[in-house]
């Protein structure tokens, strides 16, 4: 491809960012808007087929212009311009995508009057700004960890007004893609993958200026954490410090979102800085002893920042039981529920009160569990240690998204970030990553709400297709090809 047609390209993004910039301007998040407007009323309303035509047009030009490019970013300067140039109209639009960030503001305004979010819903206080949160939220606890509630906290003391805190907790959000532009080139040079492919799957994705930075939501924060813990136990090389500081950040991801410990035990792997000792118990044996050392460098420290943020935060454990919160959604996105969704569909014409999802919920967890000790023995056991075990973080968040009984379009960015860095077959989750941005509206309103049926069959039908076709390349790969045969 040559230099006008990706330079064309360039500029084409920059329309598709500022068409959904458009979008958001006349049919955004605005706390006046109406909370329960369906794709219709949209259509019917002011501006609406300008809005949802801008909406459909912008995610289509963003989504194919990252695609495009994805393996043709001629240089990483270039690649880094051309995604801050993407994100820079989602600086200046009112909230988009979500109604969360309303959320954000009125539990910040419930700690800075020292009542617990995790014990009580917004509506206790009750929240000045209650009036912009949907009504599925005023009653329900925050599911987030104390280091977020600390930052809410704080959004709301600087931002002072509505608008003052939604600029606040965007600046954050935007110092967060920054640590991840600055962090991700060190790991994705340490896996052998280009750095301008990393920073350009990670940065300039339909997701992450729209609903990332536009919403704004708090996965960036954790994401950052999450980057910048894993960069400095690259590059720590066994060294105590930089081991300490590493472990320090990720156990701060850990208290945005409780999901970021599962790439704990990979960053102690890592943190051993050595490769595979002998394939046998000796050899296990020999190498127990630098694990539980580099798990005590960066997992202590882990705990410890855990800890005193959530000392710091005043409210104790609380935020542990809060997380179960989210899971009363019941949405056919999280493949676990979609299944449970058609068992739950297909059962209940016999049983009225039959009802699937917690079982498969149960079982997917069971699953996951599962999936990340095998990755972990995997890299364990890998003689390039260090490789092995940032991909098998990237991996573990990618079988938490998919596993997890909810998921959310911004979920998608967990592991995709991660992906980015460590293998180039990112396909799935940036095919994942389009079909979910296409999948809410500008004012919040997801879509999958609307059809739930037959929504969760049709998903269910399509795990179904992936897990045969699944297992029908992994028995061709394990079988010999007639045609190679020998014979006596």
């Amino acid at each position: 491809m040559g230099r006008v047609t990706v330079g064309f390209l360039r500029w084409l993004g920059l329309a598709g960012s500022l068409m959904l910039a458009g979008a958001g301007w006349l049919g955004g998040a605005f706390p006046g808007a109406d909370l329960e407007a369906t794709p219709l009323s949209v259509a019917r309303g002011p501006y609406g087929p300008i809005i949802l035509g801008l909406w459909l047009a912008g995610t289509a030009v963003t989504s194919y212009t990252w695609w495009t490019l994805r393996d043709r970013v001629p240089a990483l300067r270039w690649g880094l311009v051309t995604a801050a140039l993407w994100l820079l109209p989602f600086l200046f639009v009112p909230p988009m995508g979500s109604r969360d960030v309303y959320s954000y503001a009125c539990q910040g305004e419930m700690f800075t009057h020292g009542i617990d979010p995790y014990r009580l819903g917004v509506s206790a206080l009750p929240c000045t700004w209650l009036e912009t949160v949907a009504e599925i939220w005023r009653d329900t606890v925050t599911p987030y960890g104390p280091l977020f509630l600390l930052i809410a906290g704080a959004a709301v003391a600087v931002g002072q007004t509505l608008t003052g805190t939604i600029v606040v907790f965007r600046l954050i959000t935007l110092a967060a893609i920054v640590v991840v532009a600055a962090c991700l080139p060190a790991l994705a040079r340490r896996c052998g993958i280009a750095p301008e492919r990393a920073i350009w799957v990670a940065l300039a994705g339909p997701l992450v200026g729209a609903h990332m930075l536009a919403a704004p939501h708090n996965d960036a924060v954790m994401i950052g954490l999450l980057v910048a813990g894993l960069f400095l136990t690259v590059r720590a090389k066994a060294r105590p410090i930089p081991l300490l500081t590493g472990g320090v950040l990720l156990g701060l991801a850990v208290a945005v979102k409780a999901t970021a410990i599962v790439v704990i035990p990979f960053a102690a792997l890592i943190a051993m800085h050595r490769p595979a000792g002998p394939d046998s118990w000796r050899g296990l044996r020999a190498e127990l002893g630098p694990l539980a050392k580099a798990a005590a460098l960066v997992g202590g420290s882990s705990v410890a920042a855990l800890l005193a943020v959530t000392a710091a935060g005043g409210l104790g454990f609380g935020w542990v039981p809060a997380m179960q919160g989210s899971t009363t959604i019941i949405q056919f996105t999280s493949p676990p529920t979609a299944v449970g969704m058609t068992l739950t569909y297909a059962g209940q014409a016999l049983f009225p009160g039959f009802d699937a999802v917690p079982a498969v919920r149960a079982l997917a967890l069971a699953a996951l569990t599962t999936v990340l000790i095998m990755l972990f023995v995997t890299a364990w056991r890998d003689a390039d240690r260090d490789r092995a075990a940032l991909r098998g973080a990237a991996f573990g968040m990618a079988a938490v998204v998919l596993l997890s009984p909810v998921f959310h379009p911004w979920y998608a960015m967990w592991p995709l970030t991660l992906l980015a860095a460590v293998t180039l077959r990112t396909s799935a989750f940036m095919w994942i990553s389009i079909v979910a941005a296409f999948s809410v509206l500008p004012d919040g309103g997801g879509l999958p709400r609307f059809v739930k049926f037959p929504g969760a069959p049709l998903m269910t039908v399509f795990l179904i297709v992936l897990a045969v076709r699944f297992y029908r390349r992994r028995t061709a790969v394990t079988q010999p090809d007639p045609q190679q045969a020998t014979f006596p």
